[in-house]
């Protein structure tokens, strides 16, 4: 499939202060002349950033790693995880229709994303909040039909369920991801056959739902301040050998050196033996056995 940049383009990009020190973590994670290994990372920050890819996002990505634009230009058009073009200022809905969720009720997801959304996809809703697109498999498929939306997973969905999630979204709210449908994550809907041990203790939510509600990133755009930038290998000085190493180390180099003994390869050591040796007598021959004997 042939992908193009959108006609309409911004006049500038700039990573936020934050997403510039994270940026510059990724690119350090790789030795000199290998800076192009960081071109995906970069590209998906400036995405979350700003919601879509634009040209002078690759191409200030680009300079940064020192890539010829093209190349990045390649990158970004070849993976559909990019968005080329504007995407809903509030969320970017992305209906799973593989099997087991086309199966559960994925079109049925799809018709109202074309009611409320837009006809096409990858197209602005009127208000400019949502676009959608359908999407292959997202590794979901226990809890089919699902979408995401923003950055997490909404499961377990009916036509209705996702009405009521864009509503709530319209209307500046932040549904919690995961299970719709009462559902803890992926066991059966009846409750735990299995591990039911596990069930004291847990948290309100899953770990990614979870994790979701905490750093509250679902529908926001990425600037770098969500958790903290962790690059514990900058700015660290070359450790310094252990003191009782280090000494003795020391006192090694100052020592005069010890000649080292010459070794005697086994086929000399064992000649030099054999002349040293006092020679033995030689044997008599046996005399030989004649008919009478």
């Amino acid at each position: 499939m042939l992908r193009r940049l959108h006609p309409v383009q911004p006049d500038s990009f700039a990573f936020t202060p934050a997403n510039l020190e994270w940026a510059k973590g990724q690119i350090s994670k790789y030795p000199e002349g290998r800076q192009a290994s960081a071109i995906i990372p970069l590209l998906w920050r400036a995405q979350e950033q700003e919601g879509w890819l634009t040209r002078k996002a690759i191409e200030t990505v680009a300079d940064m790693l020192g890539m010829a634009y093209i190349r990045a230009l390649e990158v970004a058009t070849f993976y559909f995880m990019f968005q080329l073009q504007p995407v809903g200022s509030v969320a970017h809905v992305q209906i799973c229709g593989t099997t087991s969720c086309m199966i559960c009720g994925a079109e049925d997801l799809i018709k109202v994303c074309k009611e409320l959304i837009a006809p096409a996809p990858h197209t602005l809703s009127k208000d400019g909040q949502f676009s959608w697109e359908e999407v292959e498999c997202m590794g979901a498929c226990a809890n089919a039909p699902m979408a995401q939306i923003g950055k997490d997973y909404y499961e377990d969905l009916t036509a209705d369920k996702l009405r009521d999630l864009i509503a709530r979204f319209s209307k500046g709210e932040v549904p919690v991801p995961g299970p719709q449908n009462g559902r803890y994550a992926a066991e059966p809907l009846s409750g735990l056959t299995t591990l039911k041990e596990f069930e004291s203790g847990r948290k309100q939510f899953n770990a990614s739902a979870q994790l979701a509600v905490d750093i509250g990133d679902t529908v926001k755009r990425i600037d770098g301040t969500e958790v903290p930038i962790l690059t514990p290998w900058l700015g660290k000085p070359a450790k310094a050998a252990p003191a009782k190493k280090a000494a003795a180390t020391a006192v090694a180099a100052d020592a005069p050196a010890k000649p080292a003994p010459a070794r005697k390869t086994t086929t000399k050591a064992k000649a030099e033996a054999a002349a040293d040796a006092p020679a033995k007598p030689a044997r008599a021959p046996r005399a030989k056995k004649t008919d009478k004997e």
